[in-house]
């Protein structure tokens, strides 16, 4: 538990430095891993209302200290729905699948945020969907499929529900950034991290009840809890809303690129899951197709064929 820790903590460190992607990346990849590690000692819907509570709270202190007004009477509309959106349905969503997949599959599955972003975007944002991205929904949708085909996976009812979740909390994400960039680009995203974290975890404490878990905060726990609540929820969040707000939802979507590698390291090391060539197959669908919505990869169909146009004309010139 106390590595865990530690590797959160180093993550966290390092990606600052580098840039916000990263460090949300963290965040995300790490909601995966908890809810496996911690589901039989405090429940995993404990673990994703407690962290987002406790990651509000912490963003509160700050407030009072810097004197900041998040001016909630204002915005908390705004505030409540990025709350639920982004994270009080998918972490609930996460929190049911986490019990009946590995948590490999379920990074993997978080990966498909950008790709739902990129539909969200064209419907809301005027983002065209171009025949690259068009072709790289398709990838990604063949990546799922491949992936969730897995031996780990008997596709029982659960198994099957909790794919669909998985993937309805990754269509929340990808609405959630779309819904900020249209909605709330006038409001300090220092405002949404602390009090949207508060309404989400406020939103989701019901489901605490839903749990047969007795509370079991022994010190590694609770160390680790505090420590995901703090740096992969409250700071990598804040990091997270403001990126959207400066390149908007897609890009910032970019950030799943890594979930997968967070998502499965931890997952092997510590857990001692077994990756399949079915998960990798789906991954590098996934990804290629992410990259394609993204234009971080062109088809260069069009340059080939002047080209070839042009190769044909100084053919006939002879």
């Amino acid at each position: 538990m106390y590595v865990y820790c530690f590797i959160n903590s180093t993550h966290f460190i390092v990606d600052f430095r580098l840039t916000p992607t990263y460090s949300s990346c963290s965040n995300m990849g790490s909601i995966i891993y908890v809810h496996k590690a911690y589901g039989s000692q405090i429940g995993p819907y404990s673990t994703a209302s407690i962290r987002l509570l406790i990651g509000g709270v912490f963003m509160i202190v700050y407030f009072l200290i810097t004197g900041f007004n998040p001016e909630v009477k204002k915005y908390y509309k705004e505030y409540f729905v990025i709350g639920v959106l982004n994270s009080g349905i998918p972490f609930t969503l996460f929190a049911y699948a986490a019990q009946h997949l590995p948590a490999s599959m379920l990074a993997i599955l978080n990966s498909t945020a950008p790709l739902f972003g990129a539909v969200f975007s064209a419907i809301w944002l005027s983002d065209k969907l171009n025949f690259q991205k068009i072709l790289g929904l398709i990838l990604g949708m063949f990546g799922v499929a491949l992936t969730t085909n897995i031996a780990t996976v008997s596709l029982k009812t659960n198994e099957i529900l909790s794919i669909a979740f998985c993937l309805l909390a990754s269509m929340c994400y990808g609405l959630a950034g779309v819904y900020m960039k249209k909605k709330t680009s006038h409001i300090n995203s220092t405002g949404i991290t602390g009090i949207a974290q508060l309404f989400g975890g406020a939103f989701i404490f019901p489901t605490v009840f839903l749990s047969d878990k007795a509370f079991n905060f022994n010190l590694p726990v609770t160390v680790n809890i505090l420590c995901l609540a703090i740096l992969c929820s409250a700071i990598a969040y804040l990091l997270y809303y403001k990126l959207v707000k400066d390149v908007g939802p897609t890009k910032a979507l970019t950030v799943t690129f890594l979930i997968p590698v967070f998502g499965i390291l931890l997952s092997v090391i510590f857990l001692g899951e077994h990756i399949s060539i079915n998960m990798i197959g789906g991954i590098i669908l996934i990804l290629l197709g992410t990259s394609l919505v993204l234009n971080l990869v062109k088809i260069r169909a069009r340059k080939l064929k002047n080209a070839h146009n042009e190769a044909t004309e100084n053919t006939e010139k002879k």
